[in-house]
């Protein structure tokens, strides 16, 4: 609770710094690192904080990088938005370096490639030359550099951090670079799992160039805003989880999850919204079978819209999933934005993780073996 009363009291001060300084801090901002990794979490409503268990807790809580029981651990990711305009890829690694300690890299890229650039589209003439049209991507990269611990003085706790950099490219018009940090924490009670994590604790800065005289001429002919250099501020949000563990049989096995996300920048259409702050649930639950099949399912993102006549009524987003195992691999699938009623198009989600050892314990495993093979030829 006292961690909680200081965030939000933390979330306060940079609230009014932003203010008084006049820095930019716009809702969505970074929103791309809101979307998620891994199919698995995504199929199951993006409640992963408390259950991220594997390589992709260096996204969703860095505390779980240390449920990883093999050496190391890598994950691939691949999704496609609004009818494959947007890419959306995922890649990321994580190490044990000792018993209580984990680190991971996580690699992130949402980009709409080949946009046409019909800047010359017309010539000085007046003439129109196809020819003149060139091309651009829309890119945004997050880097994230994480590191979780076994706490020694709870037993069941673990914690962790991520450092977080941002590139943001919008052709040759514009760039941005961002830092910001993530702190999260998992606890184990029995059956029971808790997590929490606190996003761009310190707020994350994003620091945005852009090349005017790229678009000057243009903008001002069609009474456009020059744009200038500034700074955009993406502001904390807090995720807090539960998660109950359940098993039917010794083949046979659940997990339930739920949760609530906070976030700091204002009034968003979320059931719960202040002018200070927006509260958004979501819930999943997995089933498996041996540990060996999976089948998932959850909803997220609820949205409170009104009608023409002024009425208002519930909107959330269903996913659903499933995943496989085969030896030391998974590859899971999740739809998203299932049984919508709008014209919002589904989204397909794949990705894969594996666990392997790595060359330098499997080196000494061999020198080992080696070794007593040798003593028991001598015998």
């Amino acid at each position: 609770m006292k961690s909680f009363l200081r965030f939000c009291m933390a979330s306060l001060i940079v609230m009014q710094q932003v203010k008084a300084q006049g820095i930019s801090a716009p809702k969505y901002s970074n929103e791309f690192l809101n979307l998620g990794v891994g199919a698995r979490a995504l199929a199951m409503g993006g409640t992963h904080v408390a259950v991220s268990q594997d390589v992709t807790a260096g996204f969703w809580n860095p505390a779980g990088l240390l449920h990883i029981q093999k050496p190391f651990q890598a994950a691939l990711m691949h999704a496609e938005y609004f009818g494959g305009v947007a890419n959306y890829d995922y890649a990321g690694i994580a190490a044990r370096l000792d018993e209580s300690g984990t680190v991971g890299f996580s690699l992130i890229r949402m980009g709409i490639d080949n946009i046409p650039d019909t800047r010359l589209l017309i010539a000085p003439d007046g003439s129109v030359n196809y020819n003149n049209v060139g091309s651009f991507a829309d890119a945004s990269y997050g880097f994230l550099l994480s590191y979780a611990r076994e706490s020694s003085l709870i037993k069941g706790l673990k914690g962790g951090a991520n450092l977080k950099i941002i590139h943001r490219t919008a052709g040759a018009f514009a760039n941005a670079w961002g830092f910001g940090i993530d702190v999260g924490a998992q606890l184990q009670r029995g059956q029971w799992l808790l997590g929490l994590v606190g996003r761009d604790i310190t707020s994350t800065f994003n620091v945005w160039n852009y090349n005017s005289a790229s678009v000057l001429e243009i903008f001002s002919q069609t009474g456009n805003q020059i744009p200038t250099n500034s700074i955009e501020l993406t502001l904390p949000r807090l995720v807090a989880e539960v998660a109950r563990s359940i098993s039917w049989s010794e083949n046979l096995g659940a997990s339930i999850t739920a949760g609530i996300t906070i976030t700091t920048d204002g009034k968003r259409n979320t059931l719960l919204r202040t002018n200070l702050f927006s509260a958004d649930l979501q819930a999943g639950m997995e089933w498996h079978y041996k540990r060996t099949f999976f089948l998932r399912g959850g909803v997220g993102n609820f949205q409170r819209l009104q009608n023409f006549d002024k009425t208002y009524y519930t909107q959330t987003q269903p996913s659903f999933g499933l995943g496989f195992r085969i030896l030391n691999f998974y590859i899971d699938y999740a739809l998203t934005n299932a049984l919508r009623s709008d014209a919002v198009l589904y989204s397909h989600v794949f990705s894969v993780r594996g666990e392997f050892e790595n060359l330098w314990t499997q080196k000494q495993k061999n020198t080992q073996s080696q070794k007593s093979k040798n003593k028991n030829t001598k015998r």
